[in-house]
């Protein structure tokens, strides 16, 4: 699946060296295993962002914090969506590099805000950038972000854009809807799942979407890729909201503890406040409380009440939907490394 600029396409699933290994960049090890397939493509999509960055960057003062945020390397999660779903069902062109790297520099704006709002310390191993250069520089960092991808619009297809557009308003909406639904102590699961599917969920649909669309599938791959994105996202958030209680800051390289600090109900809550007795839910009310009891009150209570166990079940549920949703795809190294990367979501530790 290599990307060339004078014909716009490339071959399955990488291109191979004589040992038959993938040939490609090797600076920068994926995170998710299976992403080697994609590495040489990963490497393009990080050119564009920083070139994207590098913009004025030097002239208007900005080239330190800019260099900090870069040095924030993440998963590539939803670009490597992008290429994985275009190589699924087609060829990867220099369009799937382009809007990989524009879902991620809007997942990465995201990610500053949040910090923000979550008065996070750390994120990827590394100080937050709202923590060294402070909330404003943060806010207006992840909005320089934005108006970037909003730059390099210009040259896609409007249906293209229409779904990146949808699906970034989604995101906030969702980010929203969680904020106002802090210490609602009656929220159903069923509201749960809406909310990240909107916060969360609908992005990674998204770039399985667009991934297909730009490699030429037909109408039952796209929705099939987007079907996958989309219980792929829910499992991933799931997962996230149980490290937030029983990750270990160490592995997850950020702050954790946020949703809890923060009154946020996530799935092993809500099943805990729907299926405990009385007297567990008052007991649960009161750690979540009391700012002076610790995460690992509230993770024992949920361990007991078998409520992590639930939220760990849900997630996995969803995974293995997310992998039934690739039933009618041909066989490719693309379509198992997007299998794996579905199990990968529920496994991880970070």
């Amino acid at each position: 699946m290599q990307s060339q600029s004078k014909t716009d396409t490339c071959s399955d699933c990488g291109r191979t060296g004589k040992d038959g290994s993938l040939a490609g960049s090797t600076e920068t090890k994926p995170v998710i295993e299976v992403f080697g397939l994609i590495e040489e493509q990963l490497s393009q999509v990080r050119a564009v962002i920083d070139a994207q960055l590098a913009v004025n960057c030097v002239k208007s003062g900005n080239d330190k914090l800019l260099e900090a945020f870069k040095s924030h390397g993440g998963k590539m999660l939803r670009p490597g969506l992008v290429l994985l779903a275009g190589g699924s069902c087609g060829s990867i062109t220099n369009k799937h590099i382009h809007v990989a790297a524009m879902v991620e520099m809007i997942h990465a704006a995201t990610l500053l805000h949040d910090d923000v709002i979550d008065e996070g310390q750390q994120r990827r191993g590394r100080p937050t950038i709202n923590h060294i250069w402070g909330n404003e520089s943060a806010v207006l960092l992840g909005d320089l972000l934005l108006s970037r991808v909003f730059g390099m619009c210009v040259n896609l297809q409007p249906q293209i854009i229409e779904i990146i557009a949808d699906a970034a308003a989604q995101t906030c909406q969702g980010e929203l809807r969680q904020i106002l639904q802090r210490r609602n102590w009656q929220l159903s699961e069923s509201e749960y799942i809406e909310i990240i599917t909107q916060k969360s969920a609908t992005l990674l649909s998204c770039c399985c979407r667009l991934g297909a669309l730009l490699a030429g599938a037909n109408n039952e791959e796209v929705q099939s890729l987007a079907d996958y994105g989309l219980n792929t996202g829910i499992a991933f958030q799931i997962t996230d909201d149980l490290l937030d209680i029983v990750g270990d800051e160490a592995r997850t390289g950020k702050t954790l503890g946020t949703d809890f600090d923060k009154n946020k109900l996530t799935l092993a809550l809500i099943h805990l406040f729907e299926t405990a007795d009385k007297k567990q839910r008052m007991a649960a009310k009161k750690l979540l409380q009391d700012g002076s009891v610790g995460k690992k009150a509230v993770a024992q209570l949920l361990g007991a009440t078998g409520s992590l166990a639930y939220a760990r079940s849900c997630a996995r549920g969803y995974s293995a939907k997310a992998v039934a949703a690739l039933d009618n795809l041909r066989q490719s190294s693309a379509k198992n490394a997007l299998i794996e990367t579905a199990r990968f979501v529920t496994d991880r530790s970070s």
